[in-house]
């Protein structure tokens, strides 16, 4: 019998970990990045009230083309610093979500710097 790591599992491990160092105030929020096989997803929160200030995904409306590869990821990050810059949010922690710093995660927070987000 074979018995396979559970990679979920993992991640959210190391979570908890990155989770456990950084917070989201209002002055400047936490960008959350969520990564599934085929669309990727980014939030704007702000953890001392626990509410979501801004939001994009492969998965909205008018969004064209595949969440699934770097160049959806570079759009969502383009979509939520345009929302954030909306609601005068310009500076912001990154939280990777447990995910390595590397592929659609790393195309969505470039996406999100050329938006104008700082971090």
């Amino acid at each position: 019998m074979v018995n396979k790591p559970d990679a979920n599992a993992r991640r959210l491990k190391r979570h908890k970990r990155v989770r456990a160092k950084i917070t989201g105030a209002p002055d400047r929020p936490r960008l959350n990045v969520f990564r599934s096989v085929n669309n990727i997803y980014a939030q704007i929160i702000d953890d001392e009230s626990g509410t979501t200030l801004a939001s994009a995904s492969s998965v909205e409306k008018g969004f064209e083309g595949s969440g699934g590869n770097k160049d959806g990821a570079k759009r969502v990050g383009l979509a939520i610093a345009e929302k954030a810059k909306a609601k005068g949010i310009v500076s912001v922690v990154f939280d990777r979500g447990g995910y390595i710093y590397h592929g659609r995660v790393q195309e969505l927070a470039e996406g999100a710097r050329e938006g104008g987000l700082e971090f």
